[in-house]
């Protein structure tokens, strides 16, 4: 057990920054959060102390990373909601850095997103590569680590998508279908981000699966595993869009956005690199066809108190 070393986790309550907790906790490393929502339930009881992100109050976040190590960081938002914008969540994550510089932190694991590039017209992925601009411009030793598009037992795209094959006569690809993805295991980004902290120098690379699908390919894929009868449609972007959103307010959620299916039918979630992780998306579906899309995953009620989107962890 090594009990000398503090790491922190931002969401560590959430997704990926759970699965990254739970590896830390393995090696006998200690594990804070900092959360949007540090009066949740907490996942690993009392072995994980909750502190809140402080944005608005950088002395305080400053003293939450206090005698840390690691800083691994999972934080952004999916979509603006009232004051939070992609702006926002570039600012806010600045206030994160320069107050991980001025507590001493180590090392910065920050997970980014395959293809970012200032120029890129969806602020999704403009906003992650202001991010990266910021680390490479601090004074932190750093890693960052770009996911493609992230599989596991509670992530929403892949589950939510078998959900709909479950629960609907048909299933809408917008468009052709033909623009491809390359999902990774949530499990196999948090080895990759904790072996990340564990080096030493400034690296960048992707976290890429070994397959490589169309995004028609995927839905079929995944209806052929949960043995889901619905039919397959393809419809003009404009109208899948439309009906999701019609979806979403039955859901109480938001299922896809206009930005996220520009991304999509972008190819942007496509490493140009060789494959880094071992999991295959067909052998987990194998394994948890049973369970996977037996319950709708709602991103609002993950993450907030209130149905309606704010910060929200990759």
């Amino acid at each position: 057990m090594d009990n000398g070393e503090l790491n922190v986790v931002t969401g560590a309550f959430s997704y990926t920054g759970k699965y990254i907790a739970r590896r830390l906790l393995a090696l006998g490393k200690r594990v804070r959060t900092l959360t949007g929502r540090p009066q949740s339930e907490s996942p690993f009881g009392d072995q994980v102390m909750a502190y809140p992100f402080n944005f608005r109050r950088p002395e305080a976040l400053r003293e939450s990373l206090r005698g840390v190590t690691t800083l691994y960081n999972t934080y952004w938002i999916r979509f603006p909601w009232r004051d939070v914008t992609f702006d926002k969540a570039v600012a806010n994550t600045r206030v994160l850095i320069k107050a991980a510089e001025e507590a001493g932190v180590r090392r910065l694991v920050h997970i980014s997103i395959t293809n970012a590039t200032e120029d890129s017209p969806l602020p999704y992925f403009r906003g992650k590569a202001l991010v990266e601009k910021a680390i490479r411009a601090s004074s932190l030793s750093y890693a960052i680590v770009r996911p493609t598009v992230v599989f596991g037992t509670e992530d929403i795209l892949i589950n939510n998508i078998a959900w709909f094959l479950r629960k609907f006569p048909a299933f809408s690809i917008p468009g052709s279908g033909e623009y491809r993805l390359q999902p990774i295991f949530v499990d196999d980004v948090a080895k990759i981000a904790v072996d990340a902290g564990q080096q030493e120098g400034r690296l960048e690379g992707d976290a890429a699966g070994p397959d490589t699908y169309t995004f028609d390919e995927l839905v079929r894929l995944i209806a052929e595993k949960i043995h889901s009868r619905a039919r397959i449609v393809h419809l003009p972007p404009g109208l899948a869009l439309f009906l999701s959103q019609q979806l979403g307010h039955f859901l109480g959620d938001v299922v896809l956005t206009k930005e996220e299916v520009a991304g999509l039918m972008s190819g942007l979630l496509v490493s140009g690199g060789p494959p880094t992780a071992k999991t295959r998306l067909p052998d987990w579906l194998e394994q948890n066809a049973g369970t996977v899309g037996t319950q709708y995953i709602s991103e609002l009620r993950r993450h907030y108190r209130r149905p309606r989107p704010s910060s929200s962890y990759k």
